[in-house]
Order: structure tokens, then C-alpha cells, then sequence
């Protein structure tokens, strides 16, 4: 008999939908895990502020289709859940970025509040 996995918070779950509206480019979906006036720190390039600046910046024209996003680990502490993982965008000009990501999700209740987002691009 396996051993039973351990119930994965609320939090958690909040980081996997969000990442999954993402991955499907579903607005819906990733836009409901956010409180209105999310701030969102993409550390060596810009600030948002706002589920509108969000939105615009999820659908970068400088990208095609769906990226592939991968979390190899979720750590959670008090309100904030740190995702670790990895993904691949194509780009409008016909490359493709690779990147490595560490994601910094901080709650309000149920809700993330503020994104930071450190990513290196491989390659």
C-alpha cells in the first residue's frame, strides 16, 4: 500500500491554479487568484500594479501561443508560497526563450497579493 500524499494547503492550490490559467493562457482563471490591486515585481525589469497592468503583461506581444511552465517545488511559510520551476515561451520573431523561475507569492487570505518573480533566461 502507498503511503498517503500529505493535502496540499490552500495556498498551494491558489499557486497551481494561478499556474495553470497561465500555462492555458486562461484569464479568467489566473485573474481570479489575485486581489485586485496586485503588485507584481518582475526584479531586473518592471513593477505592476493592478489586475489590468497584469493581464496586459500575461499576454506580452512579443510572445506566441501557450508557454510551457513547470513547478518542481512549492514552499510555503506564513502567507507566502515560493514556486521554483522552469518554462519555455515562443517568441513572435520565431525563437524560443528557455528560463528558470523562482516566484514569490504573497497572500492576502486567499488571494495573492503580490507577485515577485526572479527569472534568468537560459541560453
Amino acid at each position: 500500500m502507498r503511503p498517503k500524499e500529505p493535502r496540499r494547503s490552500p495556498r498551494k492550490d491558489v499557486v497551481q491554479a494561478y499556474t495553470e490559467g497561465f500555462r492555458r493562457m486562461d484569464h479568467d482563471l489566473f485573474l481570479s487568484c489575485l486581489t485586485v490591486d496586485v503588485v507584481w515585481v518582475l526584479h531586473g525589469d518592471t513593477t505592476l500594479s493592478g489586475k489590468e497592468a497584469f493581464d496586459k503583461e500575461i499576454g506580452n506581444a512579443a510572445f506566441t501561443g501557450k508557454p510551457t511552465l513547470t513547478i518542481d517545488r512549492l514552499v510555503e511559510e506564513g502567507g507566502t508560497v515560493v514556486a521554483l520551476g522552469s518554462g519555455a515561451a515562443a517568441r513572435r520573431d520565431g525563437g524560443l526563450l528557455n528560463f528558470v523561475f523562482s516566484d514569490v507569492f504573497t497572500f492576502i487570505d486567499h488571494k495573492i497579493s503580490r507577485l515577485e518573480t526572479y527569472q534568468v533566461n537560459l541560453g
